[in-house]
């Protein structure tokens, strides 16, 4: 059957209509072993993330996330997952972690933030070391010749990526809320608040003592 265009317009309304809006764009649940999900010794609630530093999403994700753990007081157990399609996001990835393990933390917190708000300006791995060579600059620091010499922050984000394989993770960003008891897949970054609140109040209280808010662990 032949349609007209404006029949061809009505159905296109009625199809968008059909759609509920509250689903999730990007949703994942066919996981693998998901036995790492889990809060580390001493904490209630954590939230679990693997990240890639070259993904749109990640970076819409990261403030929230980043601004969730400071509120709640709660571990961020974050993982690299560097999506292979993806040019210089594994570069990325352990240029932050030499940041990490060679100046400090915060440090490589504040590499992550501005890559995310520099994504556009970043389209090849030349761009990925010259954006890297002006933030050493910016905070006063000297960029090695060879960030990696000995292939250990190589190694651990392959280690992280090999963890994410295991979950079965085929997109990014991935985010759980994770208890001593299992984990909750958040769908949607914008509620996470929500499911934070939920999360809490189903375990009977603060989430984590105060040592373990804003522990970022990478190993």
């Amino acid at each position: 059957m032949r349609l007209n265009l404006m029949n061809r317009i009505v159905l296109a309304a009625a199809l968008l209509l059909a759609i509920p809006t509250g689903t999730p764009a990007r949703a994942q649940s066919n996981f693998h072993d998901t036995s790492m999900l889990r809060a580390p010794a001493g904490a209630r609630v954590a939230i679990y993330e693997f990240e890639d530093l070259e993904c749109p999403a990640c970076a819409r994700a990261f403030p929230i996330v980043r601004a969730a753990v400071e509120k709640y007081k709660i571990p961020l157990i974050h993982r690299d997952f560097p999506l292979k399609m993806h040019v210089w996001s594994f570069d990325a990835a352990v240029n932050a972690r030499y940041i990490q393990d060679k100046i400090s933390p915060q440090l490589a917190e504040d590499y992550r933030r501005a890559v995310f708000s520099n994504q556009a300006s970043i389209a090849s791995k030349d761009d990925l070391n010259a954006f890297t060579q002006k933030f050493f600059q910016s905070h006063g620091k000297s960029m090695p010749f060879v960030v990696d010499p000995n292939g250990l922050f190589t190694a651990e984000v392959r280690s992280d990526y090999t963890l994410g394989e295991r979950v079965g993770l085929t997109q990014t960003p991935t985010i759980f809320i994770v208890t001593q008891k299992g984990y909750t897949e958040v769908h949607d970054v914008t509620q996470l608040y929500s499911m934070l609140d939920t999360t809490i109040a189903q375990t009977g209280g603060p989430s984590a003592p105060a040592a373990h808010a804003k522990t970022t662990a990478h190993k």
